[in-house]
């Protein structure tokens, strides 16, 4: 959505939660638009969990959600990366516009936090985000049906008792009663979730694990430092957008350095672009890397 939808879509929430009603003919001359686009916009506002309510003929408005306890980071979302992305597009709003202090400003409220640290996911998503905070919330176990494992490459339901969401709410932090270890399970690869009326029998074993900039997650962090080409370091900020916090320049070289939680990730990256990255700290990265390549290596000459 381009910058000036944005605007419009910021201020038809405005107007529709004022004191004063307006028809959907008098809301297009304000925003300066097509009637068309005033019904498109709040069916963009209905799917993102907004209260919108015809009064009456053509004239709609912003009332109270119908849980008075709902929590407004549940209903409009962003995971980490997004929020970073979104800041980025804040950030690059010219000083003059009046919107950007304004829009950081109150996303802050709501979340708490600048970076907006929260999630919006599909409409699906949402419903099983609501489901496990409401099993979390008694002290339920569930049933994940037809969760898409990437691991074992398989399909098929799981019984877990989940107790935390990471800090996006795109995954949920389980206690896996079937492999009797803590995981976490994404959200988008839930197909739907039941809730059971069995509690918790494992609370003493839930425990969720510190996750870095390269979605890995784990106990024990490992300290690293990259000497970045800057195409290394600029792919390193498109494909992990929570990096970028942890950059520098520094002499004229892109340094990034930061705690990771498992190789893998950090691993990976580092092996795509290894000759444009210098491990300048991180023994067990640089071994992980050199294992790695020298399998590769092994592998193509047979």
């Amino acid at each position: 959505m381009d910058q000036p939808k944005i605007e419009r879509l910021l201020r038809l929430l405005r107007l529709l939660s004022g004191n004063v009603t307006y028809t959907v003919d008098e809301l297009a001359d304000r925003l300066e638009t097509s009637y068309r686009s005033i019904y498109r916009y709040i069916d963009t506002l209905k799917s993102a969990g907004f209260a919108v309510e015809k009064v009456y003929g053509n004239v709609y408005r912003l009332v109270s959600m119908k849980d008075a306890h709902i929590d407004l980071s549940k209903v409009v979302m962003f995971s980490d990366e997004e929020a970073a992305i979104v800041n980025g597009m804040i950030d690059a709003l010219d000083n003059t516009n009046a919107l950007k202090t304004g829009l950081k400003r109150k996303l802050a409220a709501v979340y708490d936090s600048t970076s907006i640290a929260n999630y919006v996911g599909k409409k699906s998503n949402a419903a099983n985000v609501q489901a496990i905070a409401e099993a979390i919330k008694d002290c339920r176990k569930v049933v994940l049906k037809d969760y898409e494992s990437s691991h074992s490459g398989q399909v098929r339901d799981r019984l877990v008792e989940p107790f935390s969401f990471t800090t996006n709410y795109v995954d949920a932090w389980c206690y896996d009663l079937e492999d009797g270890a803590n995981k976490r399970f994404k959200i988008a690869r839930i197909g739907e979730v039941e809730i059971l009326p069995d509690e918790w029998t494992a609370a003493q074993e839930h425990r969720a694990q510190p996750m870095d900039a390269f979605r890995m997650s784990g106990d024990v962090p490992i300290h690293i430092k990259l000497i970045l080409s800057l195409r290394a370091k600029n792919l390193l900020c498109e494909e992990y957008p929570l990096a970028e916090k942890s950059v520098r320049l520094e002499d004229g070289r892109w340094i990034y350095e930061d705690d990771i939680y498992a190789l893998q990730g950090a691993g990976r990256f580092v092996v795509s672009l290894f000759h444009e990255i210098e491990i300048a700290e991180g023994e067990p990265l640089r071994q992980y890397v050199e294992d790695y390549l020298l399998f590769f290596v092994g592998h193509q000459g047979q």
